[in-house]
């Protein structure tokens, strides 16, 4: 018997209705491995609410297209703020009418714990999928999130901790990327499908995925990359840029260097690159996760307006910032921070994993017990929470 209700594996013939609210591309990810698995319990069940392609795809009813709420920037957000609304009510409508024996929200907390907290509140039994960055900043923001679930389900061991602490049901189930990705890379493969030279050291440079954040720090990893070649010119600089715009962003970028780079860009295939390289040097964000799970050592590197770092540096309650060193509670990788962000404190970190062996090999060993630790299958893991949640109900 599971800790949270239905014995693994067990079916039930019961006929659930599972609503379920996903607002982007990675909640609707999230939301196919998690109804393929809970089908597996619940045959007969029904699944509707708000989803993408993927859901559709194992059977999920979406009542507005979810692309409706991939909204992002405040402005942006402002012009669509009326429709938004309207989503909103028409979901409460859906799901009061036809009450679902549980509603799921995943991801998208401005959308989703709203909807959560008004469902249990006319006594619909509701989870929240993916953790909101709550224990590092705006914490008072839990009591919100006490009234919104009856059950969170985080990726990370240290948001189950925070949530323990305060006292709202939680499960912890694992990160869908630590399944998804192979415990030892494939460095070469990778190499070869990118047509990169499989002798050289690689040097996988990711300054962020936005316009703004190429801004800020694209020039800066650039001028490291450079420091970097003119101590090792046998290193292979490869940059992955998530669009064209981006790789027009990022090209323009180089060409207005003076110091003319060798440097071979890629769209897309970031976790490609970063499988074939031998160190990364990224912004902080999602891309150190994949970074630690892939095995590479990486330097973090992160830049903001003087205004915004003060104000963030008042209201971020966290010691780290890039996910491994919150893993492992202590730092496994250098953070090169606003000021010390420079060019050639960048570069001798990078030039330190590219040259000490036994530094890679401590890494590589640390990396791969914290994989181990977040591969839980997540799906599943995440389906049986939720069966426990329903059977004791």
């Amino acid at each position: 018997m599971s800790e949270n209700g239905l014995r693994t594996g067990v079916v039930s013939t019961r006929k659930i209705t599972f609503g379920i609210v996903a607002g982007e591309a990675s909640g609707d990810i999230l939301g196919a491995g998690l109804i393929r698995s809970l089908r597996a319990r619940y045959p007969a069940a029904r699944f509707v609410g708000i989803g993408g392609e993927e859901m559709v795809a194992e059977g999920f009813h979406s009542l507005v297209p979810m692309e409706r709420l991939s909204v992002m920037g405040l402005v942006e957000v402002l012009g669509r703020i009326r429709e938004l609304f309207d989503i909103r009510a028409r979901l409460f409508e859906y799901f009061f009418a036809t009450p679902p024996d549980v509603v799921i929200g995943i991801d998208s907390p401005d959308f989703t714990l709203t909807v959560e907290r008004r469902c249990r509140e006319a006594g619909i039994p509701t989870v929240h999928y993916v953790s909101p960055s709550v224990w590092a900043w705006r914490q008072k923001r839990i009591f919100k999130i006490a009234k919104s679930v009856d059950l969170m389900l985080t990726l990370f061991p240290f948001e189950a901790r925070f949530y323990e602490e305060h006292q709202v049901p939680v499960a912890f189930v694992g990160h869908p990327l630590a399944d998804r990705i192979p415990m030892i890379p494939e460095t070469g493969k990778a190499r070869r499908e990118l047509g990169l030279d499989e002798n050289a050291p690689l040097l996988a440079v990711l300054p962020g995925s936005r316009a703004g954040e190429i801004e800020r720090l694209g020039t800066l990893f650039l001028e490291a990359a450079r420091w970097i070649q003119e101590r090792r010119p046998d290193v292979q600089l490869v940059i992955p840029c998530v669009n064209r715009e981006r790789e027009l962003q990022v090209r323009a970028l180089v060409d207005a260097l003076e110091v003319k780079l060798p440097v071979t860009i890629v769209r897309g295939q970031s976790r490609e690159v970063m499988a074939a390289s031998n160190v990364v040097l990224l912004a902080s964000g999602t891309a150190t996760l994949e970074a630690m799970l892939l095995k590479k050592p990486m330097v973090v590197g992160y830049r903001l307006s003087n205004l915004s770092y003060k104000l963030l540096s008042r209201l971020v309650k966290i010691p780290h910032v890039a996910l491994p060193n919150l893993l492992a509670r202590k730092e496994l990788v250098p953070e090169l921070l606003q000021d010390d962000a420079t060019p050639e404190r960048l570069g001798a970190a990078v030039l330190e994993r590219l040259e000490n062996d036994n530094e890679v090999q401590r890494l590589i060993s640390a990396f791969t017990e914290l994989h181990q630790t977040l591969r839980q299958d997540a799906d599943e893991k995440a389906a049986e929470a939720i069966s426990g949640l329903l059977e004791r109900r």
